[in-house]
Formats: structure tokens, sequence, C-alpha cells
């Protein structure tokens, strides 16, 4: 039976997780935490595979997470929404054994954390491959802050609620939108609507993003 963690504060992804893949009889669910240091503090024992969301309340370095974790002999399976090209580039090379969106079915994770388990590349329609360096589209320069509001908001969430996923009052996310608009007008990519910031977003390789329209 393979053991499964889950680290993740988006309430609504542990809840499906936990009441989906429970019900696989290969799967044993063993912690669902908000942070990798929680999960390190109340583990038991490793478990075999890890579901890592990437854009923790606590503002911890994803790749740092997975190097945590990887490191103590855990199959790292990122489950993200929050994820640019270059972000994965250097997830995989912190140990990252795959990626997945969110959005994803219980099947297809189901497949995914049996390949992570049996340490073989992770296949389906839904993976993420590792980039090759040196190719594919290079976003623009945001700060973290920046970023985490940007594709939250472009996910669908509200810009308040965008906002409080990454900890900072409305006032100043209207501000980080206006400073991004401002960003890719600089660069020639005029951007004005939130339509608009989900087209920059994909132009820019956002494989793991949940596109919503709106």
């Amino acid at each position: 039976m393979i053991s499964v963690a889950v680290v993740a504060d988006d309430l609504l992804l542990p809840q499906r997780l936990g009441g989906g893949l429970a019900r696989d009889s290969r799967l044993r669910m063993a912690l669902t935490v908000p942070s990798v240091q929680a999960l390190l503090a109340r583990e038991e024992e490793p478990a075999d595979v890890v579901l890592l969301d990437l854009l923790l309340s606590d503002g911890s370095d994803p790749v740092d997470n997975v190097r945590r974790l990887a490191t103590g002999g855990r199959g790292v399976l990122v489950v993200s929404t929050l994820a640019d090209s270059q972000e994965i580039e250097a997830v995989y090379g912190a140990g990252a054994r795959g990626c997945l969106p969110k959005a994803s079915d219980l099947a297809t994770m189901a497949h995914a954390i049996g390949d992570v388990a049996a340490d073989q590349p992770v296949q389906g329609r839904e993976f993420v491959p590792a980039p090759r360096v040196g190719q594919g589209p290079h976003p623009l320069r945001l700060s973290r802050q920046e970023r985490g509001l940007l594709l939250g908001y472009v996910s669908g969430l509200t810009l308040g609620a965008a906002a409080r996923r990454i900890g900072i009052r409305p006032s100043t996310a209207k501000k980080y939108l206006e400073r991004i608009k401002a960003k890719y007008q600089a660069g020639g990519r005029p951007t004005y609507t939130k339509l608009d910031l989900a087209a920059r977003v994909r132009e820019d390789g956002l494989p793991c993003l949940r596109e919503m329209a709106g």
C-alpha cells in the first residue's frame, strides 16, 4: 500500500483528494497539513508520495519545499494551478517527480501517485513534463507577490480573494495589478482586462494554470 501525504492550505484540494483517493485500495492517506514544516513535525515516518501545492500561505519557497521533501526520500508530486515554466524547471531540479494541474481527475492523480511510488516516469495526458533548458517561453519578470496575485486572479478568484491568498490588502492588490499591466505595456503587449491578463499568462507559458473565463 502506498502512503500519501497532502501539503496544501487550499481546503478544497485536501477535501477532494482525501475523500476521493481514500477509496482507492492501493493508497493510504497518511496526513493532510498546510505546510511542509507541519508535515515534518507531525509525520511518524516519511510518506511514500507527497502531493505538494506550490503556493502556500506561509510564504515558504516552493523549490526549497520540494528539496526538503525529496531529500527525505519522499516522492514529490506537485499538484498546483500556480506554476510557470521557469518554476517547473526549478522544482524538477530540486527533486520533484511530476506535476499535475489541481483540476486533474482523481483517476489521473491516483495513476500518477502509483508511478511516483514506483519511481517510474509519470504518464498521462495532463502530466506536465520537465521543460528542456533554453526552450519555451520566458515569463515577464514579476515579483513573487505580483505573480501570485496574477495567477490567482486569472485562475478565477476575485481580486480581493487573490489578495487574501497571498496575504496583502485589496488596495495593495489594485496597485500590483496596475503595475503588472504597466510591465506588459512596456514590453509591447497591451493588457487592459482580465481576459487580456489570461492571454498574457498563456503566452508566458504557465502549463499548470487552470484557465477560467471571466
